[in-house]
């Protein structure tokens, strides 16, 4: 008369741990195995960062008088594009560098330009206090790299990152960036 009968569809007293803090969805705290390491011993960067749209890659790109493609460096989503500028600029062949109001940095872009011999058509930033002149009229040929990253985003695999890793995705760049230049 006294013994319990378990109801169907009841909790069981069997319980399992698991190693998550607070019963919420998300990954486990503990790492299953060690993680990967490249070929120079260290984790290697995947040219992918948390920007406000999610997980993107930043093309940085320099583009010549003709809007054909130069060179390329990839950073993370979240990266400011003055990355990408201490990477290419050095590279430079050109007299004169288009670009836009990111690149308004007198120690990172404009003082190395001016020390090579070679002009800047920036325009200047809102907080700058000293606005610096530009040449309107040069300044409306920025539009080639801007063309550049349409015809680039025409290929799905680099509009929407397929590869996984930074060197084979940069190797899809260089492949769309040759049918482009062969256009």
């Amino acid at each position: 008369m006294g013994a319990r009968v378990p109801s169907l569809g009841g909790r069981r007293r069997q319980r399992t741990r698991d190693d998550r803090q607070h019963g919420r969805a998300r990954p486990p705290a503990q790492r299953w195995r060690p993680k990967k390491v490249g070929a120079n011993g260290t984790c290697e960067d995947q040219a992918i960062g948390r920007s406000r749209g999610g997980l993107s890659t930043k093309i940085h790109a320099m583009v010549d008088a003709l809007g054909n493609p130069v060179s390329f460096f990839l950073t993370g989503g979240q990266a400011h594009d003055l990355a990408g500028a201490d990477h290419l600029l050095p590279g430079m062949e050109a007299g004169t560098l288009i670009a836009d109001k990111a690149f308004d940095a007198d120690k990172r872009v404009l003082e190395p330009l001016a020390q090579a011999g070679k002009a800047a058509v920036i325009p200047s930033k809102a907080n700058r206090r000293v606005k610096r002149d530009h040449d309107r009229h040069l300044y409306k040929e920025r539009h080639l790299i801007e063309n550049f990253f349409a015809k680039l985003k025409q290929f799905r695999a680099i509009a929407t990152r397929y590869d996984k890793t930074a060197r084979n995705f940069l190797g899809a760049v260089h492949l769309a960036a040759a049918a482009i230049w062969l256009n």
